[in-house]
């Protein structure tokens, strides 16, 4: 109990000094510069929500539903979940949300109402957001029109249908962020890997899962036969089962197009992931998530099926 208590006070310590961080600085800035700040924070917004992969979960293309608004189904081995409603709706999307409260579900993955997320939603990737980004997203979904549209109940089997068993999986497999720079490696090294594991989470799908659903950490990026819609998501570390025949432009190139460098074209979340995100990002940005790939690990482990 002396630990919870202590993770608690440490908890409520952090939000506070936040809180007063975010008052000194509205009252020292002045109305007319504040709005020049909310402003820019959703601009940021706006291009931080497709570097995070949002609008392709967070909207039904199959049955073209209203952009952010939830439902799409995703299946995975533990069952099918429904993404939810994140227009600022106050009834049925995340319009009453305060800052601390879309801070706490990015973060901790917890909802207002004190029950976890379940971790197909990526908040142990979007944890090591910092602040000031997760805020600029949700400055940019609150400038969106409100959609009323009732989020889906998931489709959970017996025990995982008990949410407090996810307190389990949060012990095994969760820590909390942010992300902290590697001062030993460049700007562009920190950029990408923040962009690959903070923003674009993409060890979620990369990544393949053990028998109690959480990331192996050995086989970081090396594929996974049973990715979400059971999807085969290939090998992305410089191995030859992955990418080591592939130069930065061709990682660049196929993020911006989608298309690999023998002109076939991705198929499946993958491209839902670059028509709907990644293609919007900046030509640097793209470089520099080339840069940390082709520094991470090479594993062998070829998810063809060959």
């Amino acid at each position: 109990m002396t630990i919870i208590a202590a993770r608690r006070s440490t908890r409520i310590r952090s939000k506070f000094q936040r809180v007063l961080v975010l008052a000194a600085s509205i009252f020292a800035a002045g109305p007319v510069n504040v709005a020049f700040a909310q402003e820019d924070a959703i601009e940021r917004g706006a291009y931080l929500i497709r570097a995070a992969g949002c609008i392709a979960c967070h909207t039904d293309h199959a049955n073209e539903g209203v952009e952010l608004a939830g439902g799409r189904a995703l299946e995975t081995p533990f069952g099918t979940f429904y993404s939810p409603n994140i227009t600022p709706d106050e009834e049925t999307g995340i319009g009453a949300w305060s800052d601390e409260d879309f801070l706490r579900a990015l973060r901790e993955g917890e909802a207002p109402e004190g029950h976890s997320y379940y971790p197909v939603f990526p908040f142990a990737s979007y944890t090591l957001m910092r602040d000031e980004d997760a805020l600029a997203i949700k400055a940019y979904l609150f400038s969106l029109d409100a959609v009323s549209q009732e989020n889906r109940e998931h489709d959970v089997g017996f025990p995982l249908s008990w949410r407090f068993t996810l307190n389990g999986w949060r012990m095994l497999h969760f820590s909390e962020g942010p992300m902290e720079d590697d001062e030993s490696q460049s700007e562009e090294w920190n950029r990408g890997r923040y962009l690959v594991d903070a923003l674009g989470h993409c060890g979620e799908c990369h990544t393949p899962r053990g028998m109690t659903g959480g990331m192996d950490g050995d086989m970081y990026l090396a594929g996974n036969r049973e990715g979400p819609d059971n999807e085969v998501v290939p090998n992305i570390t410089p191995h030859e089962t992955g990418l080591a025949n592939w130069s930065a432009s061709d990682i660049a190139g196929l993020l911006k197009s989608g298309l690999k460098p023998d002109w076939d074209s991705v198929q499946g979340s993958m491209e839902e992931a670059i028509d709907d995100g990644l293609s919007y990002l900046t030509d640097d940005d793209l470089a520099a998530i080339a840069t940390y790939l082709q520094s991470v690990p090479a594993i062998e482990n070829s998810v063809s099926g060959e």
